[in-house]
């Protein structure tokens, strides 16, 4: 919103203060990776302290902000950890990997001898690990390619899934969970052959890597991609390997009924494991060209039916990997503008409604991976008027009092 004022919202959520409802709505809105490092190209300052995001900065001027650390001690920064904590499941309980809750998503039966796999399509030379999402391959496109190698590398025992754009997942029946994996975001512009899986069934694990490679390079639709400029989707690599949790049901925990609003597998697959309802927005591509205002509307139509909804955007995390800091900014701020914005106008005239706000965990632009550094995060209530004074950004961190160790702590303050 370049030149545009910031909007005034406190004569909007003070007439919210005024309504009378027998039902409170809530809200769990994750703008994943927002959270940043001082940049020097930003005089020192972060993405989320210089971008124009007036929506966030009124609700954190009307309601709380405090300090949360969402992942355990001696866990990974992953969304997938994150995520689960901030949706109040303790990760150091019922985490037993990613692929698992992706495969959910997808709908795909796991018996309990089967073992899951993220299944990242990737740009290789064969030696280096040059782009962890082979450029942001369409789904359609991907959708080919992975059944293409499903065709060639699947067996009575293993079989390949396609899911959105270089996210996709294998099961191995009877396979082994011993084993390790780096996620190839973790080492771009790095030797493969220092990143391979070691342990239990490696060694098949490997040889499908580097088949992949030889199936792939050629394929019609990587011709055309390096035509177009676009890295093309020559590779797949395994990580985030797991097998299905046993997890209690939303209602059971919180007695709210529910919904989730996210276009990636990994949040969809842990709303559907929970009992939370599916919303589908067209357009929402889990990248920053997805459909923000989408989101915002389908949230609004989700809260007709349901006491709670959680929209994720993963858009601010893209950018973050990629280490662009023009498309992160532009990201948070559409999220802003078009996501929460389009939330809090369309909640005008439908009573009491409380938000909890943060991003999942960091994604620097310059490391372009996640860290386990605690976030900001806002708790907004229509019925109480609030009075804060600091900023939603990351010097909340430091200056914060309101500060929660157990990340899957934060959402009993949302039903408070």
């Amino acid at each position: 919103m370049p030149g545009a004022a910031i909007p005034n919202l406190s004569p909007a959520l003070s007439t919210f203060n005024l309504q009378l409802s027998t039902t409170m709505k809530y809200l769990l809105i994750i703008f994943d990776g927002m959270a940043d490092e001082p940049i020097a190209e930003l005089d020192g300052k972060t993405p989320m302290q210089v971008v124009k995001k007036p929506y966030m900065d009124e609700l954190a001027t009307h309601g709380i902000v405090g300090v949360v650390n969402t992942t355990p001690e001696g866990m990974q920064p992953g969304s997938d950890i994150t995520n689960m904590a901030i949706l109040g499941y303790d990760p150091r309980k019922y985490y037993t990997g990613r692929a698992p809750l992706e495969a959910a998503s997808l709908e795909i039966p796991l018996e309990s001898s089967d073992v899951a796999f993220r299944t990242n399509l990737v740009t290789s030379d064969g030696e280096i690990m040059i782009d962890s999402s082979a450029g942001h391959v369409s789904t359609e496109e991907a959708r080919e390619l992975i059944e293409h190698i499903d065709q060639k590398l699947g067996t009575a025992k293993i079989k390949f899934y396609p899911g959105v754009s270089y996210r996709h997942i294998m099961v191995w029946r009877d396979g082994s969970d011993n084993v390790n994996f780096t996620a190839p975001y973790k080492f771009h512009g790095k030797p493969i052959k220092d990143y391979l899986p070691e342990g239990d069934g490696a060694e098949k694990l490997v040889q499908m890597v580097y088949d992949s490679l030889e199936i792939l390079d050629n394929h019609p639709i990587n011709r055309r991609r390096r035509d177009e400029g676009h890295n093309p989707a020559n590779m797949i690599w395994f990580w985030g390997h797991g097998r299905q949790p046993e997890i209690p049901s939303f209602f059971s925990k919180f007695g709210k009924t529910g919904a989730v609003v996210a276009a990636v597998d990994l949040i969809r697959g842990i709303g559907r494991m929970v009992g939370l309802k599916l919303i589908d927005v067209p357009g929402a591509t889990g990248y920053i060209d997805t459909n923000y205002l989408g989101k915002g509307q389908y949230t609004l139509s989700a809260l007709d039916d349901h006491d709670f909804v959680w929209v994720h955007v993963e858009a601010p995390d893209e950018a973050g990997h990629e280490g662009s800091l023009d498309k992160k900014i532009a990201a948070i701020e559409d999220c802003d503008k078009k996501v929460l914005g389009t939330i809090l106008n369309g909640m005008k005239g439908r009573g009491d409604f409380r938000i909890l706000l943060l991003p999942d965990h960091p994604t620097p632009i310059a490391s372009q991976i996640h860290t386990a550094v605690p976030v900001p995060f806002i708790l907004y209530d229509s019925s109480v008027e609030e009075k804060n004074t600091l900023p939603f950004d990351e010097r909340a961190v430091e200056e914060s009092k309101l500060r929660i160790t157990e990340g899957h702590r934060l959402i009993e303050r949302l039903f408070q």
